[in-house]
């Protein structure tokens, strides 16, 4: 039963491939959805300088209690009791022109937002060719340990040949030393191996977020191989590719155009702004009063007036004492309305040469753009020909390895047999064995170094990112 849940565990254990590790980098790495909210951000943004350009409407209302002379609004008189007023008013403007800031505006964060989507691709395109290269080390660490077991099984084995021979007599004691302080050598060389090897895991683990497990495996593909590609280019194509497709290029590109936008821009705040406006608005003042006709407590009575002109007379004019009350909330609604609609222009003319100096600090940061953008082409190109110059040297360099590891081989098998005879020492046979050991692991340095530069220069051709044959 033991058995079948360690098999069974084996069985369900994950096995990453290159593209396992990028796609779980995409959804996991805080770097990738740090940017993606920046992105998310230029929408708002862009969103925001789109309504921004539609009339603006808004409401305002007031309640207030006055205690003290006062002289209401709404009476123009002096009032020295307590009065509660209310002001509602209802407000709409537009701007018809102001140097066409907020259409320079609403493009420029339109460009800010491509920008920012082509600085996601960089990232992602940044930590896919990391990934790669973690994942070819492991790979690589993976082959080196291969070596470096199979040099201590053949050292184990010859230390068990030379143990019979000295128990036996028929060789030296320091033949044995030496065998077995080359064993401890190649012993010590796998445990190296072994703690490279988890090193590049857990360096992989950690680059794309994954939790530290020491289940963690990857997938042994089968490589391309390591010769001239059919369809090879010169460093001045891949690069003249890599000027139209590049995201990093594109969106330098774009903060030259966002930076042109914000020159415009620094330029319409120093022109004339006309807009078109319109209020309404009214209220209500417990101050206003209104007579009560026919009420309860009206008096009446005549006041005399005397005529000069001859003859001399005198006529009585009547007058009515009426009861007052409050005029009612929503009558004073109605009669205190008023409704305003009207242009307005506003002519900057001196503002201690704030808009003279935003556009200069405009054309400064155009300039920096600029040299943003040449500086990415000079940065491109010079990666370009130096994965170029070492894919080229890393073949050179393999097929050499290639041809020292045969001969190598052949002079190992050579020394082997002559050891095994007697004819050879201990010393001699290790000197050997660490030569051909060295060799190994220089072709297996060549090769995974060939390989992760022509995925670089591939990448910039527009390919996916593959390691695969």
């Amino acid at each position: 039963m033991l058995l079948f849940l360690v098999t069974t565990s084996a069985s369900t254990q994950k096995v990453w491939t290159l593209e396992d590790c990028i796609n779980y980098a995409f959804d996991n790495n805080l770097d990738i959805k740090k940017q993606v909210f920046n992105v998310e951000l230029n929408k708002a943004q862009l969103l925001q300088s789109g309504l921004i350009m539609l009339p603006s409407i808004n409401a305002n209302g007031t309640n207030i209690w006055n205690y003290g002379q006062t002289v209401d609004r709404y009476t123009n008189k002096f009032a020295t009791s307590n009065v509660r007023s209310n002001n509602f008013n209802l407000s709409a403007n537009m701007t018809l022109f102001n140097g066409l800031t907020l259409i320079n505006s609403y493009q420029q964060n339109k460009i800010n937002l491509l920008a920012s989507n082509y600085d996601l691709d960089v990232l992602k395109n940044n930590i896919s060719l990391t990934v790669a290269g973690y994942f070819l080390d492991i790979l690589f660490n993976m082959e080196l340990l291969d070596v470096a077991r199979e040099q201590f099984s053949i050292t184990q084995e010859q230390e068990k040949r030379i143990q019979k021979l000295v128990d036996a007599g028929s060789s030296a004691k320091g033949d044995l030393l030496n065998i077995q302080a080359q064993s401890a050598a190649d012993e010590l060389t796998v445990v190296d191996a072994e703690n490279k090897l988890f090193i590049s895991n857990l360096t992989l683990q950690q680059l794309i977020d994954l939790p530290v497990s020491n289940d963690f495996g990857v997938e042994k593909p089968q490589l391309k191989a390591v010769e001239v590609p059919k369809d090879v280019l010169t460093p001045e194509q891949i690069f003249d590719y890599a000027l139209l497709s590049r995201p990093e290029i594109k969106g330098a590109d774009l903060r030259v155009q966002s930076a042109e936008k914000s020159l415009a821009i620094a330029r319409g705040k120093v022109t004339p702004t006309l807009s078109f406006g319109g209020t309404w608005a009214t209220g209500y003042s417990s101050a206003i009063t209104r007579n009560i006709p026919g009420a309860a407590g009206d008096t009446s009575y005549y006041i005399p007036v005397v005529y000069s002109v001859p003859p001399t007379e005198t006529a009585y004019i009547p007058q009515i004492n009426y009861s007052q009350e409050i005029t009612p909330f929503y009558d004073q609604l109605k009669q205190n309305e008023n409704k305003s609609i009207g242009f307005n222009l506003s002519v900057p003319i001196f503002n201690g040469w704030q808009g003279r100096t935003a556009i200069t600090a405009a054309k400064i940061q155009r300039s920096q753009a600029e040299l943003d953008l040449e500086i990415i082409k000079r940065d491109l190109r010079k990666t370009i020909e130096q994965a170029y110059a070492d894919a080229s040297a890393a073949l050179k360099k393999f097929r050499a390895s290639e041809q020292k590891v045969s001969a190598q081989e052949e002079s190992f098998k050579y020394t082997q047999q002559k050891f095994d005879v007697g004819m050879l020492t201990a010393f001699d046979f290790n000197n050997a064995k660490k030569d051909l050991t060295k060799a190994q692991s220089e072709v297996l340095q060549a090769k995974y170094d060939f390989i992760f530069k022509t995925t670089i220069l591939d990448f910039y051709m527009g390919k996916p990112i593959s390691i695969n044959k």
